[in-house]
This record gives structure tokens, sequence and C-alpha cells, in this order.
């Protein structure tokens, strides 16, 4: 992201008290959805997102040892889930110093071999590494919060290597002329307070568009949005009384995420969640 952006909307959406306690209690400061088959158990959040890392692993099918970033790190566990299940060398990159620094922990903590994974602090608009650097790059669910869409995938392009492939687990939204007032209220509110102006740039096949115009080659794009909605609704679940109590006290502002859980939820027509896979000829 660019620095402006991030200090102005992104970090203060990462550092409010809702935010850290929600991701902390509820999804151990991991920051992506759950992947759900039939018969899994709404509530098994940390066994579904390692089930969603399980998935970037895969659509990545990069030979073992192949060197791999990850753009939007965050804490680490999708890079921690990629490097073992892939076999793979993952260099992780996040903007919010303390997750970085959780990142490292967590990976001398689960013993990871050394080189398989590292983390730096860095934004992917203006990456630190030299052209073609890379075999593989993904995002988990960072990209939305890109106020230059085109900028980051032009870096992701610049350090690849040709024959590399791009996997993007990203939210693709609904132009906001073909939904309901109700409907585009929600969306545009929960986007400017989550800081995610790439969701409303990033309307139904515009990613696919942007992703040629840059030069990448589309090899296929999943709509996954039902592999997600079960951990969607159990959220929603969960933040449907603070949600209530907030607006009633005319802060419904205020806990973003409930807000986010249960009108993104009511409004499911609002967005998709999308994985695009592409390769740099």
């Amino acid at each position: 992201m660019t620095h402006a952006h991030y200090r102005q909307h992104v970090l203060p959406y990462y550092r409010a008290f809702e935010s850290r306690f929600g991701y902390a209690a509820l999804l151990g400061r991991t920051r992506h959805f759950g992947w759900y088959e039939p018969g899994d158990s709404p509530w098994g959040f940390p066994a579904a997102m390692r089930r969603m890392e399980v998935v970037a692993a895969r659509k990545l099918a990069l030979p073992p040892g192949s060197s791999v970033l990850d753009a939007g790190c965050g804490v680490g566990d999708t890079a921690r889930t990629v490097a073992r299940v892939g076999g793979v060398c993952v260099t992780g990159i996040d903007g919010i110093e303390p997750d970085i620094a959780i990142a490292r922990q967590r990976s001398a903590r689960a013993g990871v071999p050394s080189g398989r994974t590292r983390f730096l602090l860095a934004d992917y608009h203006a990456l630190p590494f030299a052209d073609a650097s890379f075999d593989g790059v993904y995002t988990m669910e960072s990209f939305v919060h890109s106020p230059s869409p085109s900028q980051g995938l032009a870096e992701f392009f610049r350090v690849l290597r040709p024959g590399g492939k791009l996997v993007m687990f990203e939210y693709a939204s609904t132009p906001q002329d073909r939904l309901t007032p109700q409907a585009r209220s929600a969306l545009v509110r929960v986007c400017e307070l989550s800081g995610m102006p790439g969701m409303l740039t990033l309307t139904h096949g515009e990613l696919e568009r942007l992703l040629q115009q840059t030069g990448f080659a589309v090899a296929s794009v999943d709509d996954a949005t039902a592999k997600v909605l079960p951990m969607l609704w159990a959220l929603s679940v969960l933040g449907r009384l603070p949600y209530a109590l907030a607006r009633g006290l005319g802060r419904g502002d205020r806990v973003v995420n409930a807000m986010a859980a249960v009108e993104m939820y009511r409004h499911q027509d609002t967005w998709r969640y999308t994985i695009c896979t592409a390769t740099k000829p």
C-alpha cells in the first residue's frame, strides 16, 4: 500500500480495539476466511483457515524449493502452511510491524527450517526486491486494501520470473449502480471503515482485466464464495448483538467487523470471493 493510505486508513482499522480483540480472540490474529466443505462445522475457524492456506499452496503448485512472495502476510500463518505443504521458501511482507515480529516468533516456535520463511516490513506497491526474484506470488485478502491496484500488479509482474505464477484470493464487488441503496450504503461504509478501496475498485471482472493489461496471462478465475459463507454466517451470528447495541447508541461505526459480518452476510449480492490464477509469460 502507499504509505499515506496505509497510515491514514489501514493501520487505524487494524489498531482499533475491536479489530485487535476480535482477530486475536476468534482467529488467533490470522486475517482471512476459511475454506468449508459440506459437513464442516462453521465454528471451526482455525481448521477452516488452515484448509484455505492449503488451497493456496495447491493453486501455486510450484516445485519444491521455489521462492514465493506472500504480499500481505500478517502474522505468517499462510506463509508457514504454504512453505510446509508446497515445500517452497516463502518471503512474507506486511506493513504492520508488530505482525512481522509475531510472524518471526511463530515460525521460530514452530521449528520452521531456516530459510523456509522470512518476514519483512514492506509495501507491495514498492517492493524491495530485484526484478525476477520470485517463482510465485500470492495475496490472501490483502489486495482489497490497495489504493492503486495497477501499481501493485506492476510490482508483482516485475518481481516474478518469466513463467512465474500469481495467485490472488480476493473479494470482488458488484458495481454500485446495480445495487439497492441499502446494499450500496453497506458496501461503501464497510470498505471505507476497513481501509479497503481496492474492493470498491475491483468490481467483477476488473482484476482479470487489470492482470491482462499488466501483461499477465490469466489461467483461471474461480468463484469460491460458497466455500467461505459458513464462516461469514458464524461471524454474523457473533456480531449481531454488539452491532445492534452499537447502532442503538449511534456508534455502529465503532464495531466495523461486527458491522461487516452482519451487513455482508445480509447483502450477499454485493460481493464474491474469487481465486484468480495468472502467469507471467
